[in-house]
């Protein structure tokens, strides 16, 4: 979700003078991560169990803005490195957390059953969602699949919320009940993905050591004192550990901050 070089050019027209103007009056991109990552906790809490849902998605889409500034303005005062990755994806997940722990107290308060349900599973699946990917990254594998990845559950749950407070109050139940289903979708089709890379690992481990009779192995034998060093993944959306490659500092654009 723009994340493409023409999106991001058209983007920076505007991004790249704010975060210059911040970066003016001393601000650090650390800074703008937190205030944003604050920000967004604080207006989902606040409003949305009140059934406020107007201001809420307003501010936490102001707030969400910093994603966009916090990598311009690494970029452009030096200071892009994994540092600002690791904490962009980190203050990440207790936005999403927040987000959706607010609409799960807005149905449990309300006495809505099955939405508090769905709400649940989406709040421990997002979770679930982005463990799978930094989990299979750590063992060698890749988890870059998934029909609903962190940018389209929050756009509709947002979406939902926001046209919830115009009166339309089925649409947020529904709109939870699906993303429920398609976050238990996204964690199948990890686990699937990641499975496949994995399955074979053991057997091409173990037979060097299967004993007499197993055949030379066809793979050149290792210089002492060498090791073939294991390629790193970049992530996407979903709290992926970015490799050196990837690396461009905090999260560039909403979704698509390298996670």
């Amino acid at each position: 979700m723009l994340n493409n070089q023409e999106a991001r050019s058209v983007v920076s027209r505007f991004i790249d003078p704010v975060a210059r103007r911040l970066l003016a009056v001393g601000l650090t991109p650390d800074a703008v991560t937190y205030i944003g990552a604050a920000g967004t906790v604080i207006s989902a809490l606040w409003f949305f169990p009140r059934g406020q849902f107007i201001p809420g998605v307003v501010l936490i889409a102001l707030f969400a803005v910093s994603d966009l500034l916090d990598g311009t303005m690494a970029r452009l005062s030096g200071k892009a490195g994994p540092w600002g990755n690791y904490l962009d994806s980190t203050l990440d997940r207790v936005a999403d957390g927040a987000v959706f722990g607010a609409v799960l107290i807005y149905f449990a308060t309300h006495g809505e059953t099955w939405p508090t349900a769905a709400a649940w599973v989406c709040l421990v699946g997002g979770f679930t969602i982005s463990y799978a990917k930094a989990r299979a990254e750590s063992v060698g594998a890749t988890a870059n699949v998934g029909i609903a990845e962190r940018a389209e559950r929050l756009i509709v749950i947002l979406a939902a919320a926001f046209i919830t407070g115009f009166g339309v109050t089925w649409v947020l139940p529904v709109a939870t009940a699906v993303l429920a289903v398609l976050t238990l979708i996204t964690i199948a089709q990890r686990f699937t993905h990641v499975r496949g890379q994995l399955i074979r690992r053991p057997a091409d481990v173990a037979a060097p050591a299967a004993g007499e009779g197993s055949p030379p192995s066809s793979r050149p034998a290792a210089t002492s004192g060498t090791q073939t060093p294991r390629p790193t993944t970049g992530g996407e959306n979903d709290g992926g550990a970015p490799g050196p490659a990837a690396d461009t500092g905090q999260g560039t654009l909403p979704g698509v901050d390298g996670r």
